[in-house]
């Protein structure tokens, strides 16, 4: 069963830590994939956090640069995402994306997403 798998969620205080983990199985095409964290807060869009390719280049919302790090293991399929100096509008459902051009049409795969809430 071709799927991404997130963990690593909870419930931190302000100022809080927490890395989430996102681990595609079933297929080795998310070994050569970007991926990325994107997170929907209550009523608003999903948008992205973070994104890396598989040669490593990055990328970041502006709401997150310098508080968030985005890393992958290319030989597993796994991203990773910690999260440093949580604030409370960082509270949301945070899901992995996987995505990539097969034969010139883009391909994407979504996880199911980890809650992650921030405690004033």
């Amino acid at each position: 069963q071709v799927q991404l798998v997130e963990s690593g969620g909870g419930l931190v205080q302000t100022g809080g830590s927490l890395r989430l983990s996102c681990i595609g199985s079933g297929s080795s095409i998310f070994t050569t994939s970007a991926m990325g964290w994107y997170r929907q807060a209550p009523g608003k869009d999903r948008d992205m956090v973070a994104r890396i390719t598989t040669g490593g280049t990055t990328s970041y919302a502006d709401s997150v640069k310098g508080r968030f790090t985005i890393s992958r293991d290319n030989a597993t399929g796994t991203v990773y995402l910690q999260m440093s100096s949580l604030k409370p509008e960082d509270t949301a459902v945070y899901y992995c994306k996987a995505d990539k051009l097969r034969n010139g049409l883009p391909w994407v795969w979504w996880g199911r997403g980890t809650q992650v809430t921030v405690s004033s």
